[in-house]
Parts: structure tokens; C-alpha cells; sequence
């Protein structure tokens, strides 16, 4: 690009979710522990675990973690799709 190299990098960041060369899910894995700790937070902070409470905060707060994850990974090995 106009003489200047690119430089070559092992591991990208894009919404929050760092994708390595190979693209293997076991780079995703800490979308997925961000997901549960904000989680576990909910659980830890809030008396009220009903449906009313917890999903609205769920949504808000965990969901989009996942999601953002979601779109780059299709499981191709057998040890994802079982687990």
C-alpha cells in the first residue's frame, strides 16, 4: 500500500472478541468468561432473581458479549459441537 508493508499480527480485536490466525474457538473463550462473570455478578447483587429482574439485566448487560461472538464461529471439530 503505497510502499509502506504492512505490519503482521497473531491475534486481532473487533467488537470485543479477539480472533487469532487460525481462527479455533478456544481464542473466543474470553468473550464467553466475560459473559459469565458479568453474570455471576448479576447473581451475586441482586436478592430478586425473578424472570421480571434478571432478564432485563441479562439482556442489557450479558447478552451482547455473546452475540458479538456469534457471528465468527461455526464449530467445526466434534469436541466443540458436543461440548
Amino acid at each position: 500500500m503505497d510502499g509502506v508493508k504492512l505490519e503482521h499480527v497473531t491475534e486481532e480485536k473487533d467488537l470485543g472478541v479477539i480472533s487469532g490466525e487460525d481462527l479455533k474457538w478456544e481464542e473466543y473463550n474470553s468473550a464467553v468468561s466475560k459473559a459469565n462473570k458479568i453474570f455471576g455478578m448479576i447473581k451475586r447483587n441482586f436478592v430478586d432473581r425473578s424472570k421480571e429482574t434478571v432478564l432485563p439485566l441479562f439482556k442489557s448487560l450479558v447478552r451482547h458479549h455473546l452475540e458479538c461472538c456469534c457471528q465468527v464461529w461455526s464449530p467445526h471439530y466434534t469436541k466443540d459441537i458436543v461440548a
